[in-house]
């Protein structure tokens, strides 16, 4: 089978030939694999691996002074957010420092705020992203957004815009407009640019805590909710595979996005209240997929390959009891995890048949 006919049949819920899969790395861990590998790109990894789902997108273009990646580099992002490096002996992260919108009191600020232009992006350079991930065979291409919910508290300051939704929601509803806007206009331009080449369109914003929801389930119904809807319902529409992402604890409201028309929840945080797989299979499995779940907090860092092998085994026969599930770490890989058991993952891939 393809990569895209095993995320087709992902999506379906039904079993392919084996498990599809997918990866995501910090930096640091791409150069590791690259090396590894003897290889020049990360789509080279990807082919070594047999990934079948791959992640594009668009370069950006826009003003010296700014920069694409929120949290991806030092300096101004092109929200406005400002950034810091702060490393460990595994990774470079990047914190935020200055909340562009931190100090508006009023609608009115919020909408007259110096938002970035569509422009700032070179979408004819999608297709050749698509090309260079299917020089080995036709993969499954996923196109990220964006979200709400996490990129208005970057502008805004977490503390600040958790009090606005008790307080000012107004506001809220102003941020979370402008960037969900932002967010399906720029993905329009994608997807016209790749020409019928992208199969699942991901949004996100992680909503979950290690223990529950970062807000009451309610207020996410209100005031999240209609616009996190705005990058998954249209899509869905258009007949393209949907795609959420958010860490931590977040069954309180799977199905709220099962009735959104979500395809797949990412990115599986066993280790949070709730997310083991066993009880969102039982739970969920009937009505969504799955893609995640081999636990990139304590597995991955610190067990064996043998032990990587056998608990990404486990956790397809539970996952993919009706196919529905594309193996991947639970998030990045990061820096503290051996190149050995990024490989285990896969080798169980590869050597399971439903």
């Amino acid at each position: 089978m393809t990569s895209i006919e095993r995320i087709e049949k992902v999506l379906k819920r039904e079993k392919a030939d084996r498990p599809a899969c997918s990866l995501r790395c910090t930096p640091e861990v791409w150069d590791d694999l690259m090396r590894h590998f003897g290889v020049a790109t990360k789509a080279d990894v990807l082919d070594k691996l047999d990934v079948d789902l791959r992640w594009v997108s668009v370069p950006f273009c826009g003003p010296n002074d700014r920069s694409a990646p929120t949290m991806g580099g030092a300096g101004t992002d092109l929200w406005g957010n400002v950034m810091e490096a702060s490393k460990n002996e595994f990774n470079t992260y990047y914190e935020i420092v200055r909340h562009p919108l931190a100090n508006c009191k009023t609608v009115d600020e919020i909408m007259d705020y110096a938002w970035p232009s569509l422009d700032w992006w070179d979408y004819s350079k999608i297709k050749d992203d698509i090309k260079a991930n299917n020089k080995s065979g036709d993969r499954a291409i996923l196109y990220t957004c964006g979200g709400g919910f996490e990129h208005a508290w970057y502008m805004r300051g977490m503390e600040q815009f958790l009090v606005d939704l008790y307080e000012d929601p107004a506001i809220v509803t102003a941020i979370l407009s402008k960037i969900i806007e932002y967010a399906y206009k720029k993905a329009m331009r994608v997807l016209e640019a790749a020409d019928g080449k992208i199969n699942i369109v991901a949004a996100g914003g992680d909503i979950g805590g290690q223990d529950g929801l970062m807000l009451s389930p309610e207020i996410w119904r209100e005031l999240i909710k209609p616009h996190s809807a705005g990058l998954i319902v249209p899509f869905k529409k258009m007949g393209f595979g949907t795609f959420y992402h958010s860490c931590g604890s977040v069954t309180e409201v799977i199905d709220d996005f099962i009735g959104m028309g979500l395809d797949m929840i990412d990115p599986i945080q066993v280790t949070a209240r709730n997310m083991q797989p066993e009880n969102l299979f039982n739970r969920f499995g009937d009505r969504i997929s799955f893609h995640g779940a081999i636990d990139e907090q304590h597995l991955l860092p610190h067990a064996s390959p043998r032990e990587v092998y056998d608990e990404t085994t486990r956790i397809i026969s539970i996952l993919g009891g009706n196919g529905g599930y594309v193996v991947s770490p639970s998030h990045q890989i990061q820096g503290d995890t051996s190149v050995a058991n990024i490989v285990a993952i896969y080798k169980a891939v590869k050597d399971f048949r439903y």
